[in-house]
């Protein structure tokens, strides 16, 4: 009918309202109500509203309309309209109603039969479209039947095993295809989603390679990427931008250092934190070199990222091949961490939530828009049960086909409590000792429940959070800020005792302590931007003497990549699609800057053989460790002698300053660790702390006769 628009939606379980625009004068409303092509019941008019070519008119159906067919009303001379009942999802008792507690989403394989279930509560109709992988065979089409809670199941007879499919759902008689959110395989950028018998891909991880940790402060986390750890021209990489490049052996730089993970290996690390690893939608897979991205963008949470695969058309080479990345870094006693975003999708509106469930996995704000505290569009709905189901379960299928030992969470402070709480329960009866850190920001996040920021740390105990008090006032002191030691001090003992300050954490192995992350400027070129009247060798050494400290202090120390180095992003920080020139490891600068790196690993070395400082008890920390001035530095020592073990004594000193530090120690002690190189000098009482530099003394225990 020209110029004029209708619409009719379900706003409540039995309200339809009528919307109708039109330059034509109104009649008497009097509509029908129709559920799969039959007459319904006469509804009952509630209100009528109009405004010139506007008529709003609401009806009360006999009974609440039940979810899963299809509604059209015959709206007199406006003619059959659909029935938009995509606001199901908002009404009080859809989660009671719909909630589906069933562990067989996706795609079930055996040989004799796959059986698909997607869970669609809003739909009329889906239908489960399949065809065999790589044969351009024609699809086969067949329906799905609705089962309880809104759950649509098809069973499809024979080996399907690297079958491809999709899914058809109708949603208020619109019809969109899909891929499987619960899809564990699909073909290259997430086309379509595969059958796989995952019997086949079972490798062994090396899990009792493994050192056994009581805490998360036995860790020392390395932050790093697989494009950007393996694609420079200067190393002998053979697998560049790959899973297998993180995991070849022998590899080495020009100048015969050690490169990929013979590199992990010597920095002596006990984690690696992988940038997301799973499926992402900006980079096309089969062209990774045209488009560069970090993967902050998920567009699959179950499937590995096929730009890191050396064939990302074949599904099964991915799994395969991360893998055996995570297999080979265990291997190498080496944790792994994996990245997760589970705040938001790359694009809500074409998502496949969105296609399936309209309205349901995306938050709103109070005033019905979508919310974005995230800042890319969309949040999502963790505190909703299905939502926190799916990544609960996301968090399963990684910790059980791949071995992930890990995860940090982007955006953390979105996410609700009980769902991280849920992941912890869950992750830990099949993994004790997992770590589970994130970003702890407190963004608002537009709803009314506890979520996962750093002022809920006593909610969430088991999480760990990047500490940027930490981060600012050590970058502070180590730019030569005397103004900041007071803070600094605090940093140090883990940001968990009523000392300056009261305390942020229940323990001090909630705080990740670091200076540069991945969106970070490295400190190298916060250094240099900041303090342009130092030299280059004077930079270098602060560098190394913020990186000791972070090694050196009670909590979780976290590395960026390169940070070991000071390398340089040129004065860029969230270069998440800035490229290979600003993101990837420099094997020439290793070659340049090695003595950095040999310090590094030393004193990596000495802190995980260091059990003092795995110590994360707030009642053991506060009486058993003193932090003093001494002149332009800070000393740290163990006044319990029972800490400082196997030591007689132990000190740590840190001098940013460009003076010299002298301390009168009670018996002879020796300087034994330090981000410069040590001169060999006897024992003595008398210690110096040189400049820029982080040092640690002691005094080896004696022993006892008889």
């Amino acid at each position: 009918m020209k110029d004029t628009y209708v619409s009719a939606k379900l706003v409540a379980a039995n309200q339809i309202r009528i919307e109708i625009f039109s330059s034509l004068p109104f009649e008497r409303l009097d509509p029908t109500l129709f559920r799969d092509e039959v007459a319904m019941p006469k509804m009952t008019p509630l209100r009528v509203n109009t405004l010139n070519s506007l008529a709003i008119a609401d009806f009360r159906t006999e009974e609440p309309l039940e979810l899963g067919h299809r509604y059209f009303l015959n709206v007199g001379q406006y003619g059959l309209v659909p029935l938009d009942v995509n606001e199901a999802c908002f009404f009080p008792d859809f989660d009671e109603q719909y909630y589906y507690e069933g562990d067989d989403l996706g795609a079930t394989y055996t040989k004799k039969r796959t059986t698909f279930k997607v869970w669609a509560p809003l739909a009329s109709k889906v239908e489960l479209k399949y065809r065999r992988h790589g044969k351009n065979e024609a699809w086969s089409l067949i329906p799905m039947i609705r089962g309880p809670k809104g759950v649509y199941i098809a069973e499809v007879d024979g080996n399907l095993d690297h079958y491809e499919y999709v899914y058809l759902v109708t949603n208020s008689e619109i019809t969109r295809e899909a891929t499987d959110p619960y899809a564990k395989a699909s073909t290259a950028n997430g086309r379509t989603s595969v059958v796989l018998d995952f019997s086949k891909l079972h490798p062994d991880f090396h899990q009792e390679a493994l050192p056994i940790l009581q805490s998360g402060a036995d860790s020392i986390i390395y932050e790093t990427h697989i494009r950007d750890f393996t694609i420079s021209q200067f190393s002998d990489i053979s697998h560049k931008g790959k899973f297998l490049g993180m995991v070849e052996k022998g590899r080495k730089t020009p100048k015969g250092h050690p490169a990929g993970l013979d590199y992990l290996k010597f920095l002596n690390v006990t984690h690696v934190q992988l940038l997301p690893i799973y499926d992402f939608k900006t980079v096309d897979e089969t062209k990774p070199d045209e488009k560069y991205n970090w993967g902050y963008d998920p567009q699959q949470y179950f499937v590995p990222e096929g730009s890191y695969a050396t064939d990302p058309e074949d599904p099964v080479c991915r799994i395969k091949e991360c893998q055996q990345m995570i297999a080979s870094l265990h291997e190498a006693r080496i944790r792994v961490v994996m990245d997760v975003v589970y705040n938001h999708v790359y694009e809500s509106r074409w998502s496949v939530f969105e296609r399936i469930v309209p309205n349901y996995y995306f938050r709103r704000r109070y005033d019905g828009r979508d919310a974005n505290t995230s800042g890319c569009g969309n949040d999502l709905a963790s505190e909703r049960p299905m939502v926190r189901r799916l990544i609960v379960d996301a968090c399963l299928w990684w910790v059980k086909t791949y071995g992930i030992d890990g995860f940090r969470f982007d955006l953390m402070g979105i996410i609700d409590v009980d769902t991280l709480n849920e992941i912890v329960k869950k992750v830990k009866a099949i993994k004790p000792s997992f770590a589970f850190y994130g970003e702890g920001w407190n963004m608002g996040g537009d709803v009314n429940i506890p979520l996962g920021h750093m002022g809920n740390f006593r909610l969430i105990p088991e999480y760990g959070f990047f500490n940027d008090f930490y981060r600012e006032t050590a970058k502070r002191y180590f730019a030569q800020d005397g103004y900041a030691a007071s803070d600094f001090k605090y940093g140090l003992v883990g940001s968990c005792c009523n000392f300056i300050h009261g305390p942020k954490f229940l323990s001090a192995r909630q705080s990740i302590n670091y200076l540069e992350c991945h969106d970070n400027q490295t400190y190298y070129d916060w250094l240099s931007a900041r303090r342009r009247d130092l030299g280059e060798k004077e930079k270098l050494e602060l560098v190394e003497a913020s990186n000791a400290a972070v090694l050196l202090s009670f909590g979780v120390p976290f590395i960026h990549m390169g940070e070991e180095v000071a390398a340089s992003k040129w004065g860029e920080d969230n270069t998440y699609n800035k490229g290979d020139d600003f993101n990837k490891f420099s094997y020439k600068l290793l070659d340049e800057r090695f003595d950095m790196a040999e310090r590094f690993a030393r004193l990596a070395a000495f802190r995980r053989r260091t059990q003092s400082l795995h110590v994360y008890d707030a009642r053991v920390i506060d009486p058993g460790v003193d932090v003093i001035d001494v002149g332009p530095a800070i000393r740290l020592c163990f006044v319990d002698e029972n800490l400082a073990a196997p030591y007689a004594t132990i000190a740590f000193y840190y001098n940013a300053s460009d003076q010299e530090a002298v301390y009168h120690e009670s018996i002879p002690v020796k300087a034994i660790q330090s981000s410069r190189p040590i001169e060999k000098k006897e024992a003595s009482t008398t210690v110096t702390i040189p400049p820029r530099t982080v040092i640690v003394y002691a005094a080896e225990r004696k022993a006892k006769n008889g």
